[in-house]
């Protein structure tokens, strides 16, 4: 299966822990694969992704902020994800 990461809103601690270990876990352990969308919501609603692996999660705890980047873009309506279904994760 792949799977979309991405980090929206603020900034907090933890957010490139958080990712390494979703990561890390999820092609180890599941054989996922996954992708990073780069600042939050835009990145998704661009199409601006990035692999995800292990390598590329590797070396990231003592660094900042988040690896992907966040924003604070404003998607429109919540509701359904159907307009994104196809842009590189699969669900």
């Amino acid at each position: 299966m792949r799977i979309g990461v991405l980090t929206g809103g603020g900034d907090c601690p933890g957010l490139n822990a958080v990712i390494r270990a979703v990561v890390r876990k999820g092609v180890g352990v599941h054989g996922h694969e996954f992708v990073g969308y780069r600042d939050g919501w835009r990145g998704l609603l661009e199409d601006d992704r990035r692999p995800l692996g292990v390598p590329e999660v590797r070396g990231i705890l003592p660094r900042g902020g988040t690896i992907l980047g966040s924003s604070r873009t404003r998607t429109g309506r919540s509701g359904s994800p159907t307009p994104w279904r196809g842009r590189g994760s699969t669900g």
